[in-house]
């Protein structure tokens, strides 16, 4: 077992306390992590396979996760790649005694935000996390999203596209300011029916179909360029171009 190399409390220094969720399975060094975590100030809750960390990351509302690659029941690539499919956007530094290159790589397309190769020092490990829990703050601190010249104000509860003012109502903006937050990605219905209805119902309804469409019609109507995709067998899109 690689154990990090240990590091006082009194030398770290964090932005606020975090509230982590680490999923390992070496239950010695997922009991390190959750001690280092909590002297250095925050909250650490563990799993110890990959199941039981998908459930309890899709449950909660963690800032950041720590997720070893290696994890019995489900894997951790498949656990943070599940995740994103259901539109979870928490971040995640992926642990992993795999360095190479290509390990690293296939780790961050499957969804992950950063990855460190084990043995590893905590307080570059801290850091990581604080660095990862700073930029997803400063992503939900944004009021004002653009995606090409469609513009849409949380604040004033605005849209605009070319400067033309769009009136939309409050299901078709939260439709859209969620298609906003993941511009460029395809987005299911899935993800929809729970992040902008809340609740879980038959994805096979045309719930999804009849907002959208309307949502459509209201940002698209009258110029030239097409901004909201279908994709077919997937979902949706927005993009520009």
């Amino acid at each position: 077992m690689h154990m990090p190399a240990t590091q006082s409390s009194s030398e770290i220094a964090y932005n606020g306390p975090m509230k982590i969720l680490v999923i390992e399975d070496d239950r010695e060094a997922a009991d390190y992590l959750q001690k280092a975590f909590t002297e250095a100030g925050h909250t650490a809750h563990v799993a110890g396979d990959g199941e039981t960390g998908f459930a309890l990351a899709d449950s909660g509302d963690y800032d950041v996760m720590v997720v070893d690659r290696m994890l019995p029941r489900r894997d951790g690539l498949s656990v943070i790649a599940g995740l994103r499919s259901r539109g979870k956007t928490t971040p995640v530094l992926i642990l992993s005694a795999l360095g190479e290159v290509d390990d690293r790589v296939t780790g961050l397309r499957a969804g992950g935000d950063d990855y460190l190769t084990k043995p590893y020092a905590f307080s570059e490990l801290l850091a990581r996390v604080e660095v990862l829990n700073r930029r997803a703050s400063a992503r939900e601190a944004e009021t004002v999203y653009r995606v090409g010249d469609l513009e849409l104000d949380r604040l004033s509860h605005s849209v605009r596209r070319a400067a033309r003012e769009i009136t939309l109502q409050p299901r078709e903006f939260r439709l859209l300011e969620y298609l906003m937050r993941h511009a460029g990605q395809v987005v299911t219905r899935t993800m929809l029916l729970e992040n902008v209805w809340d609740y879980h119902f038959d994805p096979q309804t045309n719930v999804i179909d009849v907002h959208v469409s309307r949502l459509r019609g209201k940002i698209e109507k009258g110029f030239d360029k097409p901004i909201l995709h279908t994709v077919r067998g997937a979902g949706y899109m927005l993009k520009s171009g």
